[in-house]
């Protein structure tokens, strides 16, 4: 349903009501979202796919719905599942593109995934801001132990869940609880549009949390922010609405 003021009035939020996606039943969101990944070259023909438990977790959806998205998947071919101890889920060497008609509505909430990101860059520069001034050593090192699960991930959905973990401490930090729950819906719907990604590219991603983890403990409020601003931004470009506007240029569109 739409976000409501207590007024009745809609938030100035994007609302959920006008979302593509919210039409699209939980496990045609992951078959889009994983078939996605693999027109867009995020996931490579061959690559394996992290178990079920953390996909789930990663796209924010219940273990069955990631196994019945699988199976279809498999029957698309755009996946395929091998038994045995080394065995598991794998993108296809030769995966079948474009097959998942769902795809669609993530296109279509393209602007809306821009409008998102845009009120996250509000929002956490002006966390960064506040916490450059607040943050103690337990946080710092909330941040720093963050840092170090998302070096050591072994897959883009270990990845997730440190960004994830990453961002809320740093939003924490700056102590307003009333912008920290407009936090959290801005960054529930945009997680609602996570691709996986190659992991090294989310290590790069990293190397940008570090950046900004030194300025907040050097306790420097103008850098912190510009920093985590860039940071938010780019998400503009590495999301897959980056992708699909460079698609658009290259065949003329004008949007």
């Amino acid at each position: 349903m739409a976000i409501q003021e207590p007024s009745g009035a809609p938030s100035a939020l994007t609302s959920s009501a006008l979302a593509a996606i919210r039409r699209t039943s939980a496990v045609d969101t992951v078959r889009a979202r994983i078939s996605l990944a693999v027109d867009l070259g995020l996931l490579a023909p061959g690559e394996r796919l992290p178990n079920v438990q953390a996909t789930a977790a990663a796209l924010g959806v219940g273990e069955i719905t990631v196994r019945r998205a699988l199976r279809t998947l498999e029957d698309e071919g755009v996946v395929q599942r091998r038994p045995g101890r080394t065995g598991g889920t794998f993108i296809a060497e030769r995966p079948r593109r474009r097959t998942v008609a769902q795809v669609a509505a993530y296109r279509e909430d393209s602007e809306r995934v821009h409008r998102l990101i845009d009120e996250r860059i509000v929002l956490e520069a002006g966390f960064a801001q506040l916490a450059a001034e607040r943050l103690d050593q337990p946080g710092l090192d909330r941040l720093d132990q963050c840092v170090r699960e998302m070096d050591a991930a072994g897959s883009w959905a270990e990845f997730h869940a440190g960004d994830k973990r990453f961002h809320l401490a740093l939003a924490e930090a700056a102590g307003l609880p009333s912008a920290l729950a407009m936090y959290e819906r801005v960054t529930g719907e945009l997680y609602a549009y996570f691709l996986p990604y190659p992991l090294d590219y989310l290590r790069g991603s990293n190397e940008q949390h570090k950046a900004i983890r030194a300025a907040l403990g050097a306790h420097d409020a103008a850098l912190a922010a510009g920093l985590l601003r860039d940071h938010v931004a780019e998400l503009h470009h590495s999301m897959y609405v980056g992708f699909a506007d460079s698609d658009n240029a290259e065949r003329g569109d004008d949007g």
